[in-house]
């Protein structure tokens, strides 16, 4: 007999629920926590205000909770092309300044990475306004702070 996890129980909501959070495993290792079935890399966090639970769901459950399959798709999708984004980051062609810096240019960002005391660094500078992000930490290789700067550019997109 087939289970249908939280699908058939009494006291769950089976609609109406909001991602409140989404992230990427790296690799399938979680169970949906609606179906209680499918193994997922892709972890969409739902929150419904008549459930007391945080539940941790795949892409099907989540659209089908929320009632948009699209945006669940559109999350997954684009967590994807980050990750593939972010995979391609350090084989770009990365230019070298007068001071002997590599540097970027793009999406409206300066970014550049410099050797400090101790390890590597790096400064984002967004081109639109002129503010300049300064890296709070010292990363061990100049590629791990190409990737840091990555992230850091990625996320002052999104804030």
């Amino acid at each position: 007999m087939s289970s249908f996890g939280k699908w058939s129980k009494q006291g769950v909501p089976k609609k109406g629920w909001i991602c409140i959070g989404f992230e990427d495993l790296g690799e399938p290792a979680a169970e949906c926590e609606m179906c209680e079935n499918q193994e997922i890399r892709y972890v969409h966090q739902m929150q419904h205000q008549d459930y007391p639970n945080i539940l941790e769901c795949g892409c099907v459950c989540a659209g089908k909770m929320e009632e948009d399959y699209a945006a669940a798709s559109k999350r997954e999708s684009d967590s994807k092309n980050l990750a593939q984004r972010r995979a391609r980051w350090l084989r770009r062609k990365w230019k070298v300044s007068a001071n002997g810096n590599d540097y970027l240019k793009t999406d409206g960002f300066h970014v550049v990475v410099f050797a400090k005391a101790g390890g590597w660094s790096g400064t984002i500078t967004d081109l639109a306004t002129g503010v300049a992000t300064q890296a709070r930490r010292i990363y061990e290789t100049q590629d791990k702070a190409k990737l840091g700067a990555f992230d850091g550019m990625i996320w002052l997109k999104t804030h």
